[in-house]
């Protein structure tokens, strides 16, 4: 398991941003959280996010 780069409590290794809700919402407010919620998670279905995997 990974954890949070703020608080470090336990996020599931198939999260796939490093920081869990409670920080991402303290840190960037619920609007821009769930946009970058919602683009990782866009950016991950088109494959852009394992381009250095080989």
């Amino acid at each position: 398991m990974k954890s949070c780069i703020y608080c470090k409590c336990q996020l599931e290794d198939s999260q796939i941003i490093d920081f869990c809700e409670r920080c991402g919402k303290g840190a960037f407010g619920e609007k821009i959280f769930n946009a970058i919620v919602a683009n990782m998670n866009e950016a991950n279905r088109r494959g852009d996010l394992d381009q250095n995997r080989i």
